[in-house]
């Protein structure tokens, strides 16, 4: 009778982690992409604010499925290109959106 209980157990606990396995957000993503995407995030982010020539600008970061976004505004074009290359150095990053823009003086 023990064995019966156990082994009920057991099966409710594997149906419990599949669903939470299975769990997925309303852009059809899983928790563990939101959490890849959230951490390339960041290891983007930690990237540009550590790079000499493109720290001191305000550039936005926005990663889904891999994909990252880069907007705000840079003083050229070689810091526009060297943080498009930045990101597209951290790990996980499939593609980059380069959507910095140039400020006019």
């Amino acid at each position: 009778m023990l064995n019966i209980y156990k082994a009920v157990g057991f099966g409710f606990i594997l149906i419990m982690l599949s669903s939470l396995i299975a769990c997925q957000t309303p852009a059809g993503r899983t928790t563990g992409e939101v959490v890849d995407d959230a951490t390339i995030n960041t290891k983007v982010k930690a990237a540009l604010f550590d790079d000499e020539k493109v720290s001191g600008f305000a550039i936005s970061v926005d990663t889904f499925k891999g994909q990252v976004t880069l907007t705000g505004a840079v003083d050229n074009e070689q810091q526009r290109e060297r943080a498009g290359d930045i990101a597209g150095s951290v790990t996980g990053v499939r593609t980059v959106n380069n959507q910095l823009n140039i400020k006019e003086n």
